[in-house]
C-alpha cells in the first residue's frame, strides 16, 4: 500500500495535469484515511475551485480551516472561492485574514539556534582610524636621533649630490 505522501504526490500529478476528477477521487482516498492531512485538505478545495464547483470549494476550503485556522494559504484560497463564487463580503473577510496571517508570520521570532541567512545580515563596519589619538606607549614609534644612520667619524650623513 501507497503511503501517504505517494499518495498526495498521485493525485497532485493529476491535479497538474488538468484531470481534476481522478485527482479529487484519489484526495478523497487519502483524506477517509488520513483526515488531518492538511495539504490534502487544501489541494482538494482547490481542485474544486479548478473544476468551477465554488460551492465545494468553498466547504472543503473550511475543512482545511479548521486543521489550521491562522494560516495565510487557506484564508488566501477561501478568498479566492468566494469572490468567485459572488461573495465579495467574505471574499474580503477571509483577504485581510491572509493578510494578518502574513503579519503573523514576518512578526515571529526567529528561532533560537537558527542560522541566519548571510545575505539578510547587516554589514558589520570597520571602526574607523582615529589618526588624533596617542596610541600606547609600547607601540610609539622610534626618535629620530636613533633611527638617522651615523657615519663613522661622528658626524651627520649629507645629502647625496643633485644633477644640477
Amino acid at each position: 500500500m501507497p503511503t501517504p505522501q505517494e499518495q498526495y504526490d498521485d493525485a497532485m500529478f493529476d491535479f497538474s495535469r488538468a484531470e481534476f476528477d481522478p485527482a479529487i477521487a484519489k484526495l478523497r482516498m487519502l483524506l477517509a484515511g488520513n483526515p488531518d492531512h492538511f495539504e490534502a485538505q487544501l489541494a482538494l478545495g482547490m481542485a474544486f475551485y479548478r473544476k468551477g464547483d465554488y460551492t465545494t470549494a468553498i466547504a472543503e476550503g473550511h475543512k482545511a480551516e479548521q486543521l489550521r485556522p491562522k494560516e495565510q494559504l487557506v484564508h488566501t484560497n477561501l478568498s479566492l472561492f468566494y469572490m468567485k463564487a459572488g461573495d465579495k463580503q467574505k471574499a474580503e473577510h477571509h483577504g485581510l485574514q491572509a493578510r494578518i496571517a502574513g503579519w503573523r508570520e514576518n512578526m515571529a521570532a526567529p528561532a533560537a539556534g537558527a542560522p541566519a541567512d548571510p545575505e539578510l545580515q547587516f554589514a558589520t563596519p570597520k571602526p574607523p582610524e582615529m589618526p588624533w589619538k596617542k596610541k600606547p606607549a609600547s607601540a610609539a614609534p622610534p626618535t629620530p636621533q636613533a633611527s638617522a644612520p651615523k657615519q663613522a667619524d661622528g658626524g651627520a650623513q649629507e645629502p647625496p649630490p643633485s644633477d644640477s
